[in-house]
């Protein structure tokens, strides 16, 4: 019993034609929980073109998500505001681009999930690092920045801005 023949996986092996003792998985098989078929959630892109959308709704726990994300994987570059002034560019790295560049402003959601994704410029992908749902949690992150830093007093909440208006008085 304690000598039985076996196959080394990859290992030689004369049994099989091709020589291997590893076998190839089976044409059309997918791994459970690998099948990738959401374009949109997967790759950034609707039809081809880059995602004007999010490929599922932006709740506060999504934006509480991101935010965590981000202070993890995007601020050593990116800093905390996104202005691209994060702890390598003060070690003397090439500091990335601001988020509040009109540029990137304008570009659709699905730019900032497909850098991340597939990497641009200096910067590397975080494909492996960050899942896709958390990459999308970090896009809506980016944009809440985004917004925060060139909003208006017309953009708070009607209840809200009598009160900021008031504070801003008192500063004056």
């Amino acid at each position: 019993m304690a000598q039985q023949p076996r196959v080394k996986p990859l290992a030689a092996n004369n049994f099989f034609g091709d020589g291997r003792g590893a076998r190839p998985p089976v044409p059309g098989t997918v791994a459970r929980g690998h099948l990738r078929d959401d374009d949109h959630l997967y790759t950034g892109k609707v039809n081809g073109q880059l995602a004007e959308t999010f490929p599922f709704a932006v709740t506060r726990e999504v934006m509480a998500r991101g935010q965590q994300r981000y202070n993890i994987y995007c601020t050593p570059c990116h800093g905390p505001l996104g202005e691209g002034d994060g702890m390598i560019v003060r070690r003397g790295l090439k500091p990335p681009p601001s988020f509040h560049i009109e540029r990137l402003q304008q570009s659709p959601a699905g730019h900032f999930f497909d850098v991340m994704t597939n990497g641009l410029g200096a910067m590397q992908d975080y494909s492996v690092q960050i899942n896709a749902e958390d990459r999308w949690a970090i896009v809506a992150y980016v944009r809440a920045l985004q917004l925060s830093q060139n909003a208006t007093l017309a953009d708070a909440p009607a209840e809200q801005r009598k009160g900021l208006e008031a504070e801003r008085n008192v500063k004056k």
